[in-house]
């Protein structure tokens, strides 16, 4: 900590700057890890639970009540709702074939789903990329910033360069502390965002065929 605060103290503003910004990248993906953590656990168990009750349902009316009841994060309501949404005539929607109407709401909904799912992970992984690199100029920056004072004294000891150089060297890890925790919630989060997205396809896919059979059989 005094190692820290002596490197702030005698840095200038770009080198502030940096530690600032990395600062300010760790702390929003830390808010991004737990708000995104907190978000995807939630939906992939009621998304597990609300696909079964919907399916035990009697008719689709009675399965949207089951869902909604379970659904807390809106993750199958939005296909279930599109399913039911009535097309406007007199619309180019309208002039569609009743199976391509239904998929086109469905794959609408869905992708309306899967981005609210994947917010966040453009910043995770952003920071997890960027982070790195903004340490090692500040190490950089800060190295520079210690041999021209080192310079301006005109004499040169290890004492002299190894405090200013190893303070410097701070901002490499400071880096790489705020890459790693983002890198690797990016690729966890991604593995349950493609789990949702498969169970979330599967579900839109079933729900197609089942209403398209009803239709069939009303027909008949």
């Amino acid at each position: 900590m005094d190692s820290l605060i002596q490197y702030w103290e005698q840095g200038d503003a770009i080198g502030r700057a940096v530690a600032i910004g990395l600062l300010v990248m760790s702390v929003g993906a830390w808010v991004v890890i737990f708000w995104k953590g907190w978000l995807l656990r939630r939906a992939r168990r009621d998304l597990v639970l609300a696909s079964a009750a919907f399916w035990r349902a009697s008719d689709l009316a009675a399965g949207r009540q089951a869902v909604a009841e379970i659904d807390r994060e809106a993750v199958l309501l939005p296909l279930i709702d599109a399913a039911r949404e009535p097309v406007a005539s007199g619309t180019m929607e309208a002039r569609a074939l009743p199976e391509a109407q239904l998929t086109r709401r469905l794959r609408d909904s869905l992708h309306d789903v899967l981005m609210r799912l994947q917010a966040g992970q453009v910043l995770l992984a952003s920071v997890g990329s960027v982070s790195p690199f903004v340490g090692l100029f500040g190490t950089v920056w800060g190295i520079y910033h210690a041999m021209m004072g080192i310079a301006t004294e005109g004499s040169v000891s290890i004492d002299k360069v190894a405090g200013p150089v190893g303070e410097a060297l701070i901002m490499t890890a400071a880096g790489l502390a705020v890459a790693i925790p983002a890198v690797l919630a990016y690729n966890i989060f991604g593995k349950f965002v493609s789990a949702c997205e498969a169970d979330l396809e599967g579900f839109a896919h079933d729900l197609r065929e089942t209403l398209l059979g009803a239709q069939a059989g009303s027909r008949d």
